[in-house]
């Protein structure tokens, strides 16, 4: 245990010392080494972008608040809200969904459906009682947010592209690369702002 907690360790400073020499291309170069496409899988998904490369900064206090709010405002832009401006789908398919953590893997087909997996992070319906806590507890999000059409198109928003809220938060861009499509994420908006829902209650 001694020896891996000792590994451990020096693989976190070896770490830290490449960022901090500006080695981030020498990691960047390191990680396309050890990592392979198969199946879905490809290699490109280590490519990075503007918003990925910031928010992997070591000194993320040291970048200007003036660049990260121009990225979220880049990302706000980029966000496909519904044509038929309806935000609400069906509570039910997104309880399914949310428990969902199937699909995107090299194992998968470009057919396999695509799960929320957001239980993983989030406290949603009461009957669930295993959730992760990474992120803030959804549990009765209408009943304190409210249902407004505009608390739906933030929702939307939200779980479309997250990073256009707060930038550097943890949460994936669902919508954003295309991991779940329209329909899924309103059935995600209505599971969390439709009266019905368990989450609700």
């Amino acid at each position: 245990m001694k020896a891996k907690l000792m590994m451990g360790g020096v693989l976190a400073l070896a770490s830290t010392c490449l960022f901090a020499a500006g080695s981030e291309s020498v990691v960047a170069a390191r990680l396309k080494t050890d990592f392979h496409t198969k199946g879905i899988a490809k290699v490109e998904r280590l490519d990075q972008d503007p918003v990925q490369i910031l928010c992997s900064t070591p000194d993320l206090d040291s970048v200007p608040q003036a660049q990260q709010f121009a990225l979220e405002k880049q990302q706000r832009a980029e966000i496909k809200y519904p044509a038929d401006g309806k935000y609400l789908g069906d509570w039910k398919k997104g309880e399914i969904l949310a428990q969902d953590g199937r699909g995107n893997t090299w194992s998968d087909t470009p057919e396999t459906p695509i799960g929320g997996n957001c239980y993983n992070c989030h406290r949603i319906s009461p009957q669930e009682i295993s959730f992760g806590t990474i992120g803030p507890s959804l549990y009765q999000y209408g009943k304190k947010k409210g249902y407004t059409e505009a608390r739906q198109k933030e929702a939307y928003g939200r779980i479309y592209n997250s990073k256009a809220f707060n930038l550097c938060a943890p949460m994936p861009r669902f919508g954003h690369v295309g991991a779940l499509t329209e329909a899924q994420i309103k059935d995600l908006v209505a599971l969390l702002l439709d009266p019905e829902s368990p989450v609700n209650k």
